[in-house]
């Protein structure tokens, strides 16, 4: 009986993906385990496994379709006996089974026919208009009619580059009475046509969102929105930290291990967890969970969005473990080659932005972490010795945004003087 291959899901939060790539034609043998295609999620591009053996049927999902949506079937396979003319009759298909949808049921796919019988569906499906979900929704935000498009993918199925065609043209510059412009109200959530409204006459270019930079956009929004966040701001003396740091680096530089400041604030927070346990938590809807380990999130900027990759069990690490680890996960990162495990989970998360000349910032907290910490960078600055003289001293501005939810005003100030405490006294994380 054929199989119906669906599009999986390859991470809790993927709801459709891009099929990049097939790896396998019509008529291949296909066993267990062989990659025959390559999926874009959100975040990277990963391999697909076929499941089940047979022989390659029909491919129902052409390479480059966007937005196909999980459990959408996207080929056929033939299992021994079964003949690879019968998907282009009705047929029976079983689904293969994936992470997801393991126990989906048997469905049946009906191809179309020319027999007197079901004509009128055939004659019904011709004024329909078949575009790619992405297609449709350009088209929308554009404000055009699909049925003036002609499609240029498979049986006339209209898809993206169809419709950024028309868009290219749609949206040049026009001209338009001052008094029609003035009266388009800026709404608080507008859509891409009003906004579009907005600005003819003025040149402009347009950037579709790509899965990465809408899964950005949904996630922080809804962090903004829904996480009660406060934020609490402490300056660090860093020169104790930075001549151990010097000294280290000329220790281990035969070993090829050079430490950055990062390494010993990502070490700095994963034992401030420790020390400040009920702070180790993450809120999960309608409870706390509180993690046994320091699993700290990073983030990492690469070209068009960001990924947070998680350093597991940080608390126990040594410096230059944790320091080679973090170098491996943000070189992947950067090349999108990360495991959805490796960038998933953690109870607390770090954004470094000092490198960059930043003083200081707020960062949004990515959920379901209970914390983030905001680094700028150091600086030089006059401050006041203990004798009370004037010195100078490398100064570091950190801002840590905590869910109130699951941290309360104190805990969070215990777990940033932790922090901070770990920071001024370095030799501390190395006993």
């Amino acid at each position: 009986m054929p199989i119906k291959i669906l599009m999986p899901a390859l991470s809790p939060t993927m709801e459709e993906g891009t099929l990049a790539k097939w790896l396998v034609k019509e008529g291949d043998k296909v066993k267990s385990g062989d990659i025959i295609a390559e999926i874009e999620t959100d975040k990277a591009t990963m391999e697909f496994e076929a499941i089940d053996e047979g022989t390659m049927g029909a491919i129902l999902v052409t390479e480059g379709s966007e937005g196909v949506k999980v459990n959408t079937p996207i080929a056929v396979l033939l299992e021994e006996g079964d003949d690879i003319n019968s998907t282009s009759h009705p047929a029976t298909v079983k689904a293969s089974p994936t992470l997801e949808n393991s126990t989906l049921e048997k469905t049946t796919i009906s191809v179309l026919s020319t027999t007197p019988k079901t004509q009128h569906r055939h004659e019904n499906l011709e004024r329909r208009i078949f575009a790619t979900p992405l297609a449709r929704r350009i088209a929308a935000d554009k404000g055009f009619d699909l049925a003036t498009v002609q499609g240029s993918g498979p049986r006339g199925r209209i898809v993206k580059a169809d419709v950024e065609d028309i868009s290219a043209v749609t949206t040049k510059p026009a001209s338009r009475p001052a008094a029609e412009t003035a009266s388009i109200p800026l709404t608080q959530s507008a859509n891409a046509t009003s906004v579009a409204h907005m600005y003819d006459g003025r040149e402009y270019i347009e950037v579709p969102l790509d899965g990465m930079r809408k899964t950005i956009a949904a996630r922080l929004t809804d962090a903004k929105q829904t996480i009660p966040h406060f934020y609490l701001r402490r300056n660090i003396k860093l020169d104790a930290l930075l001549n151990l740091r010097a000294e280290l680096n000329g220790q281990l530089k035969g070993r090829g291990v050079k430490l950055s400041v990062n390494d010993f604030i990502i070490k700095s927070c994963a034992l401030a967890l420790q020390s400040v346990p009920d702070a180790n938590a993450v809120w999960a809807g309608d409870r706390i969970l509180k993690l046994a380990a320091s699993d700290v999130a990073v983030a990492v900027a690469i070209e068009g969005g960001l990924f947070t990759p998680v350093i597991q069990d940080a608390e126990t690490k040594p410096l230059s473990n944790l320091s080679a680890e973090m170098k491996d996960l943000a070189n992947r990162a950067r090349e999108r080659k990360l495991a959805p495990h490796e960038y998933q989970g953690g109870s607390f998360a770090i954004s470094n932005l000092g490198m960059f000349g930043i003083d200081n910032f707020d960062a949004v907290i990515n959920p379901p972490h209970g914390a983030i910490l905001a680094v700028g960078a150091g600086v030089k600055k006059p401050v006041v010795g203990k004798e009370g003289t004037l010195e100078v001293a490398t100064v570091l501005s950190v801002t840590l945004s905590v869910d109130h939810r699951v941290i309360d005003g104190t805990l969070g100030a215990k777990l940033l003087n932790s922090i901070v405490e770990n920071l001024e006294n370095p030799i501390s994380m190395l006993v």
